[in-house]
């Protein structure tokens, strides 16, 4: 394992993650008082896991997604952040949900199932430059990009807990997250679909 393969390792995520921080916090600042953060660090492992596969299988030459295939990614999040609005809307229309309300209620943050969807759908365009950066490199180097993105996930979802804990953040995430979080994922897939079509 070179240094200078894995600098660009981490350089390669960090360019292609970026956005992720912003989507990390809001769903960080869902998690009430810690109770439901693992839930957002399991569900980020498991969506950057699937856009791993996925990355690495077509470079293997598996060809699982067509190019073309790869902006009708961005249906996941506009599905999530329509579900996101519609229960922020029915929440301020009826008052909070009740407890059994599923695993998305208020105070316990976000499903592990709901962050690895927006992780995997948000990696779509990760998929596009992994595929042929994973393609050019052996064995050993493309264990070195994977070893090292997998670590730096950890680390975004530290510096995602980090924002979200901020002093003016967290006041603003924990006031009016349930709208960001909807706006977020929304625009986010209307920019996957309409980017790629």
């Amino acid at each position: 394992m070179s240094i200078g393969l894995v600098g660009q390792a981490v350089g390669l995520f960090a360019v292609t993650n970026i956005d992720d921080i912003v989507l990390l916090a809001l769903f960080l600042g869902q998690a009430a008082a810690g109770r439901g953060w693992w839930r957002v660090v399991a569900g980020q492992y498991l969506g950057f896991g699937a856009i791993l596969v996925v990355a690495v299988a077509g470079a293997l030459g598996a060809g699982l997604l067509p190019e073309r295939a790869i902006p009708y990614l961005g249906l996941l999040p506009l599905a999530l952040g329509l579900r996101a609005a519609w229960r922020a809307w029915r929440e301020h229309r009826d008052g909070p949900a009740d407890a059994d309300d599923g695993p998305e209620r208020r105070g316990d943050g976000p499903a592990m199932v709901t962050v690895a969807a927006a992780t995997f759908a948000n990696g779509g365009d990760n998929i596009g430059v992994y595929v042929p950066v994973f393609a050019t490199t052996d064995l050993s180097g493309l264990l070195t990009y994977v070893a090292t993105f997998l670590v730096l996930v950890g680390v975004w979802c530290a510096a995602g807990y980090f924002v979200a804990g901020r002093p003016g953040v967290a006041p603003l995430l924990s006031r009016w997250g349930h709208i960001l979080l909807p706006v977020v994922l929304i625009a986010l897939g209307c920019t996957i679909l309409l980017g790629g079509l």
